[in-house]
């Protein structure tokens, strides 16, 4: 059973940082390509990065400069920074991983920007 497990999501001040980081568990295929999705309230669901096996990245446009994806594929890990944190930023986000045809959903970590 393939699991994603985020981690570090909170509440952070408008301008700020927070990393937030996706493991994979049970199983050996490196999950690709992995990423993170976020919904607020009221909205649909929308892209914030994604990164594949070849290290290729895409960026939603509104945190295209302010966010980074990186991956471990030793551990099936990915991290991603955010910085310059905005109100609009504030959602549930959540880490998906595809292997071969499946596609996987973590439980989503909440990111509040607030001050």
């Amino acid at each position: 059973q393939v699991q994603l497990a985020e981690s570090g999501g909170g509440l952070v001040q408008p301008g700020g940082s927070l990393t937030l980081s996706c493991a994979a568990s049970g199983t050996a295929i490196i999950l690709h390509p992995m990423g993170w999705y976020r919904q607020a309230p009221g909205k649909q669901r929308e892209l914030v990065a994604t990164i594949d096996s070849d290290d290729s990245t895409v960026y939603g446009d509104s945190m295209k400069g302010r966010f980074t994806i990186s991956r471990d594929t030793t551990k099936n890990t990915i991290n991603q920074q955010m910085t310059s944190l905005k109100f609009e930023d504030s959602a549930v986000y959540y880490c998906t991983g595809r292997r071969i045809k499946d596609v996987y959903w973590g439980q989503g970590t909440q990111v509040t920007v607030s001050s």
